[in-house]
């Protein structure tokens, strides 16, 4: 079994920001400086395509939730992103997707295609990542585990929750129903799904069928007009607010 080998640490605004290795696969956790008496939620995200573990969407969601629930934030760098070597497949699939977007042409199906992929070999290392988690003291076994993914984090989230049990809440978006939706309708915790109206690239339609392939009771949608791109940031704040609901945690304006 892989182990978590911290690398580095530092701490700003209550936020303890540790790199850690699970094998080979690096990563970052945050946590709250103080540390709260007993055990604290997880929550686990995965970045976008062509991201990274550290990109301003990842720390700024994280230290949300750190801050303002004292919550435990994990996540790793997706197979060929960040400070992962890109294989032969991976420049091989770039490369078709930028052909395609210099050409006009649908970027769907490489997306899809390369994201399954991805998501292949990204799902056992989260399952890793989640053991050598709960051996932490600050976080345990048996604790509160969420998962929070958009775009590629959504086609790496959805099968993973699917074949884990120890998530219980999640938030996914943005991303084309193709071979997503079969593994959607085994998922039945609640979940907060975004949509983009205007989305250039992934239909009304696509995005709607993902969103009714879940099987959860207890299952948001939330529509905002706009490109692809053009996720409003206060959509960060509500997914916030709907881990803090279901793991019963009140939320603070981080400081």
């Amino acid at each position: 079994m892989n182990s978590l080998h911290f690398t580095a640490e530092s701490s700003s605004n209550g936020v303890l920001e540790r790199d850690f290795t699970v094998g080979d696969v690096p990563g970052v956790l945050w946590s709250p400086v103080s540390g709260a008496a007993g055990p604290a939620p997880l929550i686990l995200m995965a970045h976008g395509g062509g991201n990274h573990r550290k990109h301003p969407a990842m720390s700024g969601r994280a230290r949300l939730l750190v801050a303002g629930c004292g919550f435990h934030v994990a996540v790793i760098d997706a197979p060929g992103h960040g400070d992962r070597p890109r294989t032969a497949h991976d420049e091989a699939e770039v490369a078709a997707l930028f052909a395609a977007r210099a050409a006009g042409e649908p970027e769907g199906p490489i997306v899809v295609r390369y994201n399954d992929h991805l998501a292949q070999l990204a799902v056992p290392e989260y399952r890793a990542l989640l053991d050598a988690l709960q051996d932490l003291p600050e976080i345990g076994t048996g604790g509160l585990v969420g998962f929070w993914g958009i775009n590629m984090g959504t086609a790496i989230g959805i099968p993973f929750v699917a074949d884990e049990p120890r998530v219980s809440a999640a938030v996914f978006g943005q991303h084309w129903p193709d071979v997503l939706a079969e593994k959607a309708k085994q998922i039945t915790i609640p979940i907060e799904f975004d949509l983009q109206w205007d989305d250039e690239h992934i239909t009304r339609e696509e995005g709607l069928a993902l969103f009714d392939a879940f099987a959860s009771q207890e299952k948001s949608l939330h529509v905002n007009s706009g490109r692809h791109k053009e996720l409003p940031r206060f959509e960060a704040d509500s997914a916030v607010r709907f881990f803090a609901r279901h793991f019963a945690r009140p939320t603070t304006q981080p400081a």
